[in-house]
Order: structure tokens, then sequence, then C-alpha cells
């Protein structure tokens, strides 16, 4: 696979990164550095959005939902509008995503299965998802067996749509915990990065 340099002298890289916490800009900004398009989604360090009208970064307050519609009134859609990623790519007329990172805050596992579901994570080049292990996640239920066979089967299914991990990150500053235990040299939060080797656009 090309790596991203190459790709800069061809045409414009597209990013999206998500974030449903309060974090630093750093990727931004060395994505927006490479000369990618970057858009930022969710919460932002800045009191005001406009602030990141800058460079090649724009910000939008839009949350990344899992469910085909939630109901909601004109004045919540306004406050915090919440969308599918496909259709986030078809708003703003994107065919591909060339790197798609995001912080879910336990919502990444329902929100890893409807891009599976629904054929949109063909169209991402390289995914870089932080994963929580602390808790089942949002609207997922069972026995602790049930629940990592779940977890299990959404990694399986990356792979077998042409996904290779090739970066994990465990980050030691996150609790010990695994499904509510404590868990020796373990982290309740890593940051896994793969790409996708069927990619074709």
């Amino acid at each position: 696979m090309p790596p991203v340099a190459l790709k800069l002298q061809q045409e414009r890289c597209l990013v999206y990164t998500f974030s449903m916490v309060k974090r630093g800009v750093e990727f931004s900004q060395r994505m927006s550095e490479m000369r990618c398009q970057v858009h930022s989604f969710g919460l932002t360090p800045y009191k005001q959005a406009d602030l990141w009208q800058k460079g090649h970064v724009q910000h939008h307050a839009l949350w990344l939902d899992w469910h085909k519609r939630r109901p909601t009134t004109s004045a919540q859609r306004r406050r915090s509008p919440a969308r599918r990623l496909n259709q986030i790519m078809q708003d703003f007329g994107h065919k591909k995503i060339d790197v798609l990172e995001a912080d879910l805050a336990s919502a990444e596992w329902k929100i890893l299965e409807s891009i599976l579901v629904d054929g949109t994570a063909a169209a991402v080049h390289q995914l870089i998802l932080a994963i929580h292990l602390h808790w089942p996640g949002f609207e997922v239920s069972g026995s602790e067996a049930a629940v990592v066979r779940y977890w299990y089967s959404l990694l399986k299914a990356l792979e077998a749509r042409g996904f290779r991990l090739f970066h994990s990150f465990k980050d030691l500053q996150k609790p010990q915990l695994f499904l509510h235990k404590e868990l020796f040299n373990a982290s309740s939060s890593y940051t896994l990065s793969w790409v996708n080797t069927y990619w074709m656009y």
C-alpha cells in the first residue's frame, strides 16, 4: 500500500477524527501539517468552534451514531446532531476516508458493528480506534463470556474485510480493569490501528 506521504503527492488526503471526550489536538494538527483535509467531530478543547477554522482543520459539532434513526426534537438536533458515518460522508460528498481516528468513550463497539454491517468500513483506508474494556459498552449486554465473544466477532469481521492490525498501544495511565475486574498488567483502554488491504480508492 502506498504511504500517506506518497498519496499526498497525488491528491489531497481526507481525515476524519471523532471524540466524545475533550482532548488535545495534536493528531488533527499533525494531519493538517501533512496537508490533509481534516474534519474533526464532537467535543473540541476550544470554547469556540470557529477557532478551529484554520489551516485544513474544520470542526463540526456532530456526533457519530450507530442508530439508523434517533427521534429528537429540532432544538436537540441543532444542539447535538448525531448521524451514522455513511450519512456524514454523504452529507459532505465524501466517497472515501484516508484516515479515520476515533475515541468514542465506549460507543466504539456499536459504531464498529454499524459500519461493518452497512459496508461503510470498506471506504476507510486506515482505522485508528480507542477501545475501552472496563465495561461492555453502550447497548452491549450479557455474560462476561458473551461480551468477549461479541467483541472478538467484530475484530474478526474487520480482519475478514481485509483490515490488518499494524499497531497497538496500551494506555498505562488508565485503570487496570477488564469488565469491572482488576487485572494485573492490563489496561482498560487500548488504541488499535488497522490498514485496509482491500482498499480500492
